[in-house]
Parts: structure tokens; C-alpha cells; sequence
């Protein structure tokens, strides 16, 4: 091999040498920010979704009524933080013809849950906490049965529109739902001549409000 050739081949081999570590310092750098990113992300608040139920257990309690509603509070995206959910808030709002009505003052009452008994084939409501704050983070999505009372207040028939509002920890704004509810004769005859206690399901998924209804989406009476 003469000295050209000799030349040649260290030249190469330099190059080689100098892409290999310029390769090397690039996959260090990718590495490095892929893992500042990751730290980013599990550092940040969790970002909270709030997602109604299909069907909410309306019924009366003493001179006045109930609203039960079960919501799934959940995050998609991992992090190590959790957030606190401290308090929440039910409105109903009539609307329309009935919109001069007196609104209902609710307070966050307890919450419950439904346990099924094979025994007799019902599903019986069992007191679970007293209104307290609940923890949310991605391994721990919350599915509460809220219970709202509302103290010497009855429906009208008509439409109401609502909304459930969960007050965060932080200073951050709250979490809120919107929804619209229609309350039917029947449905109000049937709960001013209900037993006490008694509950009655609305739901915003049956399929014959959906091909005729104005307002598709609200919850109505199971039987309407």
C-alpha cells in the first residue's frame, strides 16, 4: 500500500469516526429531551374530563326533592399529580313557558352508591360518604352517585335546563356540565303520588325521543 492509499484510508476512517460521533451526540440530545418532555408531563395538573351518565333518579324526600346524578370524572394523560375535586354544585333553571318559576336551591346532600341483590333481583341505594372532596388521577377515575336535595321544591311541568358544576382544588376554573331536562304531566303526577322515597328514572339516550322530539337530547321519563 503506498502512501496515497494509506491517505485515503485515514481519511475514511476519520469521517467514519466523525459521523459516528455526531450520530452518537444526536441520539444523546433525542434522549434527553424525550426525557425532560416525559418529566415535563408528569409534572403538570392533570387535565380532568367530566362526563355525564345517560340516566339520572329523580324522586322526592320529605317536602321536597332529589337528584341523584352519577358522572364520570376521569384523565387520559399520565401524570403524578392528582387533583382534588372539594366541592359540587346542581342548577335547574325552568325555562320556556315555566321560566318565571322559582328555581330549586341544591345542596350536595351525600353521596351513595347502587348495590344489586341477587336475592330479591333489586338494586338497593346504600349511603357511601358524606359530601366530602375525591381524589382523581389517571389510575383512579371517579364514578360518584351524587345526592342532591333541594328543601320544599317541586317540579312543574315543562323544560329545565341544568348544569353540575365541580369546584377544583386549585385556583383553576371549575369543571361544568350542561344538560336540559323535560319533565312531563305524567312524569310529575306520577312523582306527587309517589311513596316516600321513591325513585324515577330520566334518561338522554331512548331512541323514540331521539326520531321525534325538538330536543333529542334532554333526559325524559323512562315511560313517557
Amino acid at each position: 500500500m503506498n502512501g496515497t492509499d494509506e491517505r485515503a484510508t485515514e481519511s475514511r476512517r476519520t469521517r467514519f469516526e466523525s459521523v459516528h460521533k455526531w450520530a452518537a451526540t444526536l441520539a444523546a440530545v433525542v434522549a434527553l429531551a424525550f426525557s425532560t418532555y416525559n418529566f415535563a408531563e408528569l409534572q403538570q395538573k392533570p387535565r380532568i374530563d367530566l362526563t355525564l351518565p345517560h340516566l339520572l333518579r329523580i324522586g322526592t324526600v320529605d317536602n321536597g326533592l332529589a337528584f341523584e346524578i352519577q358522572p364520570t370524572v376521569s384523565t387520559r394523560f399520565k401524570t403524578q399529580n392528582v387533583e382534588v375535586i372539594r366541592d359540587a354544585h346542581l342548577q335547574l333553571t325552568p325555562v320556556g313557558s315555566i321560566a318565571s318559576l322559582r328555581k330549586p336551591i341544591f345542596y350536595w346532600h351525600e353521596t351513595g352508591t347502587y348495590v344489586y341483590d341477587p336475592a330479591s333481583d333489586n338494586i338497593n341505594y346504600h349511603w357511601a360518604s358524606d359530601p366530602a372532596p375525591f381524589i382523581v388521577s389517571q389510575d383512579k377515575p371517579q364514578q360518584p352517585t351524587l345526592n342532591f336535595w333541594a328543601d320544599k321544591w317541586t317540579f312543574q311541568p315543562g323544560q329545565y335546563d341544568g348544569s353540575l358544576q365541580l369546584i377544583r382544588s386549585e385556583i383553576r376554573n371549575p369543571l361544568t356540565k350542561k344538560f336540559c331536562l323535560i319533565i312531563s304531566k305524567k312524569a310529575v303526577d306520577e312523582m306527587r303520588g309517589a311513596a316516600p322515597r321513591e325513585i324515577f328514572f330520566f334518561r338522554d339516550d331512548l331512541p323514540k325521543f331521539h326520531s321525534s322530539s325538538e330536543s333529542p337530547g334532554c333526559y325524559r321519563r323512562e315511560t313517557d
